[in-house]
């Protein structure tokens, strides 16, 4: 691919490289003139007091986060495998600083929140408002998004913003007016109360839907073993044979297959039976057809990155995977996975889970704790610690523990429960055909199809054609295809393919605005301007979300810089020679139609930290960063 590029360089700068967009002349350059020009830029503009600090943030870069190396055609077997094993597209080793590490010593609550400490002399945390301001970085800038926007901010002195709500003498000013206008709303839903907290890290919670579920299965378990009475293989083909052709009638099975044979008549009086139970055409119905589908993105599908996403028309949104133990022990950083934005009107849970158990009593806890309109089973996630104790893609090859678990979810909940699966575990070996008629008897509302199998990862383009025959099998329950849109071009090829509706995950990350392209029909030519303004949303929402304090705003950053390792992927549609971009294309060296275009092409993680800088202010000291993500998905 170099050589090719040589080439290109020295005879016709208007060929296209293998697996590079083709972009128009004028605009390409060359590697060192990129850099040489991004660097000289951004250097002039912040003037000569932040020299010394450009150059140990240059050095600093090159020790630890250096741009990625150009994707070959084929791997070296020595290059391309370590111990056996093919690299995957993941910085598994890479350096991870907490953002509670950048604010040293906070000032107490008790000073925030004018009352007496409860810990005393035993607080480790400031009680003097000068000690405190005399360690505290400086503020970013002169107005706080969350005082402009609510009316006070609760984060008082300790915000980074604090110039804008802070009186003289080091009081907290308040707007009677926002705050009044505001009063009753709960813009966040589904947080985690410290009483259930308590109770799941007790195991005080009671799960009686999951109870009854779950004697079921092994009340079946028991008559399997007690038909098996010859040796352990005829036990086995027994115990599948009763499975299979004669299922028990209990009631736990009956309610997720309510069309098998019912000791209770359908004629006659009302039983209580009746009254308590919701049959499969009476839960909370969902229309799912023909909608954008914005992907459970692990990492970067948090709340504010979604309501970015819901502002330029994304339909459907849900929240990043979520282990089924974790939410089940309380945990407060998975819980924070379920929260759900006032702004997200059709939005949804998924879990990851392996066993009927933990799922099943996971379900019952969402479905009686949170307000969501569907749950998710993750059957596509590829990762080996996922995979290897048999949860994500290894469900797939685990039919009868999939069974259980969608029977035993369907049991439980009042909202349908949906499922997203691959195309299968190995890469020539397709497997979703054979799952999603079982699906249709399971009572799964919706299934959602990645294009890929597991092994294939991102390398290869998405089966479209394996896509249309599942979509025609899934019929008339709703198929949602994924797999490689970028553009509306990309959209209306896919719905052509009959599906129900379409999910995107790396195309709303490389360009967020793809639902409105898709919406409208168009290919926006979106200027940096807007694109900055994109950044500087998410920036205020995720101080909302994470805090205005040192520790929020550092957490903001490192997401923000997760999200511009895939951002930076996309090419203006003015400099394209061919429209539209494709997602497999490498994007090569070009000059944008001005300096930010330009400075947001680069795909070196200091230019990314630049650009967060002038949202969020200088990064603290010893700031290291890279993406847990690599970009593996080019030819």
């Amino acid at each position: 691919m170099e050589k090719a590029a040589e080439e290109t360089d020295g005879k016709k700068t208007d060929v296209a490289v293998k697996g590079q967009a083709a972009l128009k002349p004028q605009f390409l350059t060359t590697k060192d003139k990129f850099h040489g020009f991004v660097d000289s830029e951004w250097q002039g503009s912040k003037g000569e007091k932040a020299s010394d600090d450009d150059k140990a943030e240059e050095t600093k870069e090159e020790a630890s986060a250096e741009e990625p190396e150009t994707k070959k055609v084929k791997l070296d077997p020595e290059e391309g495998h370590k111990g056996g094993k093919r690299m995957r597209g993941q910085n598994k080793s890479r350096p991870h600083t907490k953002p509670t590490a950048y604010d040293e010593k906070r000032l107490c609550q008790s000073v925030i929140q004018n009352r007496e400490c409860h810990f005393g002399d035993k607080c480790h945390f400031h009680h003097s408002v000068a000690d405190y301001l005399s360690t505290k970085p400086p503020d970013i800038g002169e107005s706080c998004y969350l005082y402009d926007t609510f009316g006070k901010c609760t984060y008082g002195l300790c915000c980074r913003f604090a110039k804008a709500h802070t009186t003289p003498d080091f009081k907290t000013m308040e707007n009677a007016e926002l705050i009044k206008a505001n009063e009753g709303r709960t813009a966040v839903r589904n947080n985690l109360s410290k009483d259930l907290q308590n109770r799941l890290r007790k195991r005080s919670v009671a799960f009686k839907k999951s109870a009854e579920y779950l004697k079921t299965l092994s009340n079946n378990k028991d008559k399997r073993d007690q038909q098996g009475n010859g040796n352990v293989r005829a036990a086995e083909v027994s115990a599948d044979a009763a499975e299979n052709e004669q299922p028990a009638s209990t009631e736990a099975e009956k309610q997720a297959s309510p069309e098998k044979q019912a000791p209770v008549k359908t004629v006659g009086p009302l039983t209580d039976v009746d009254v308590i139970k919701l049959r499969q055409c009476e839960k909370k119905q969902v229309d799912f057809n023909d909608k954008l589908y914005l992907a459970p993105l692990t990492t970067c599908g948090n709340l504010p990155f979604r309501r970015v996403c819901k502002r330029f028309g994304a339909d459907i949104t849900c929240g990043e995977m979520a282990m089924c133990t974790n939410l089940l022990q309380g945990q407060q950083s998975e819980w924070a996975l379920l929260k759900r934005h006032e702004s997200e009107d059709v939005f949804g849970v998924q879990v990851e889970g392996c066993f009927p158990d933990t799922m099943t009593r996971c379900a019952e806890l969402i479905n009686n704790n949170t307000d969501v309109d569907f749950v998710d089973i993750n059957s596509g996630c590829p990762i080996d610690l996922v995979y290897k104790k048999g949860g994500g893609c290894g469900l797939m090859t685990r039919t009868r523990k999939f069974e259980q678990i969608i029977k035993g979810m369907n049991y439980v909940l009042d909202v349908p429960l949906t499922v997203k699966i691959r195309t299968g575990v190995q890469e020539k070996s397709n497997i979703a055909h054979k799952l999603i008629p079982e699906f249709k008897k399971w009572d799964v509302s919706m299934i959602t199809l990645h294009g890929r199998s597991r092994e294939q990862r991102y390398t290869k383009l998405a089966d479209w054609d394996y896509i249309t025959t599942c979509s025609k099998l899934a019929s008339p329950v709703p198929l949602f295809g994924n797999g490689d849109i970028l553009s509306y071009e990309d959209a209306m090829k896919a719905r052509e393919t009959g599906v129900s509706g379409i999910m995107i995950a790396r195309g709303a990350l490389i360009k967020p605005w793809i639902f409105t392209e898709i919406k409208e029909s168009r290919h926006w030519d979106i200027s940096s301007s807007e694109r900055l303004d994109i950044l500087r949303d998410f920036s205020n929402f995720g101080l909302e979300h994470w805090g205005s304090d040192t520790r929020g705003v550092e957490k903001t950053r490192t997401f923000m810089l997760e999200w511009l390792s895939f951002m930076c992927r996309y090419i203006p549609v003015g400099l394209l020679e061919r429209v539209p971009q494709k997602i497999n294309e490498r994007p090569p060296y070009y000059m944008g139609r001005n300096y930010l275009e330009t400075l947001m092409a680069s795909q070196n993680v200091g230019d990314w930290v630049r650009i967060s800088e002038m949202l969020l202010g200088p990064v603290p000291k010893n700031f290291i960063f890279l993406p847990k993500h690599k970009a593996n998905a080019y030819k």
